[in-house]
């Protein structure tokens, strides 16, 4: 059967906590169905997730603001416009720049393995 997802979320905005790094709103586009889960997510100025990996990876698609997403290899600026694709299992964190906010779509595929948080100095060091 088809799902119709409505413009306007049933649910208020929530505030995202304890895999998070500062303040961080998000809104359900889709609840987790068939191994897929799509939101909204809102990063206040220097908010970040902690580290995770996605079983089947993950799309994020930047609505507005700047920010990074950064993996073992380092750390890429993103900005409005850009979409990111991380592999299945490939460990990662993203959020705001220090002064911009950063709201992206995140499209989840299957299970998150949430970790640690992003420390300070690895934060500074994204070249932020």
């Amino acid at each position: 059967m088809i799902t119709v997802v409505r413009a306007q979320p049933a649910e208020p905005s929530g505030r995202a906590e304890g895999t998070f790094t500062g303040e961080v709103w998000r809104d359900t586009v889709l609840p987790k169905q068939d191994g897929v889960g799509i939101g909204n997510v809102f990063f206040a100025p220097g908010a970040r997730t902690h580290w995770h990996a996605h079983e089947g990876g993950q799309i994020l698609i930047v609505l507005a603001g700047d920010g990074f997403v950064g993996d073992a290899d380092g750390v890429v600026r993103v900005s409005t416009g850009d979409t990111i694709w991380t592999p299945p299992g490939v460990r990662h964190w993203h959020g705001a720049a220090p002064d911009r906010y950063l709201i992206h779509t995140g499209i989840s595929l299957a299970g998150v393995n949430w970790q640690e948080p992003v420390t300070d100095e690895t934060y500074a060091a994204s070249g932020s």
